[in-house]
Formats: C-alpha cells, sequence, structure tokens
C-alpha cells in the first residue's frame, strides 16, 4: 500500500495530502476577501502553485480541479483568471458548482488534485 504524507495540518484538515503518485490539495479560497471574484481566484491560483511546489509538482500535472463559486454569474469572471493561468499547461478535467459558503465573503473556493 503506499504512503499517506499529510502537509500543513491541523485539527480539522490537512491542507496537502501525498498518497502514492497523486496530491490533492484542500480546497483554497483567498487570503484578501475583500476582492472580485477574479482577483479571488488569482490568489487562490497562487497559492496552488506554492502548495504544489512544495511537494515537487506544479500545474501542468493537474488531474482535477473542483471549482466551488458564491455566484455562478462571476463564472466568466472566474475563467478569465483560470484560462490566464493555465497558460500553456494541459486544461485538467474540470467541474464549477454553485455554492454557499460559511464566510458570506469567500467567491470562488477551488480543490485540486495533481499527479507527482
Amino acid at each position: 500500500m503506499a504512503a499517506i504524507t499529510r502537509h500543513q495540518s491541523n485539527q480539522k484538515l490537512s491542507r496537502v495530502v501525498v498518497h502514492g503518485e497523486t496530491v490533492y490539495l484542500s480546497g483554497l479560497t483567498a487570503e484578501d476577501k475583500t476582492v472580485d471574484t477574479e482577483a479571488q481566484t488569482r490568489q487562490v491560483l497562487a497559492r496552488a502553485d506554492e502548495l504544489l511546489a512544495g511537494v515537487g509538482t506544479d500545474r501542468s500535472k493537474l488531474l482535477l480541479t473542483q471549482i466551488y463559486l458564491r455566484d455562478t454569474g462571476d463564472f466568466d469572471a472566474m475563467n478569465r483568471a483560470w484560462i490566464d493561468w493555465l497558460g500553456e499547461a494541459a486544461p485538467p478535467a474540470r467541474i464549477t458548482v454553485g455554492a454557499d459558503f460559511a464566510l458570506a465573503e469567500i467567491r470562488v473556493e477551488i480543490l485540486f488534485t495533481a499527479a507527482l
């Protein structure tokens, strides 16, 4: 059985979990939640880059992303940041859904799964 390693853990969650050759990131939200959806998305994607690099992988190895939006009317704004961030990387499988968040200022949350 493949080893499981957990990074940046607390009582509620592990920010990063590595199982075998697969990396799972917890749902990420923006640090500055006062900005619009596009800016929050850019913050989340930058944080994902940091976390993926921390375990030896990057956005080019994304397998799946799950994107949650407070307002599905912000789909195009989120996609502008997403497409810019992906650049030349092959896009992963992806789902985007509307969601209620515990904190009203959260506009977007993204969960990532990547290969090592």
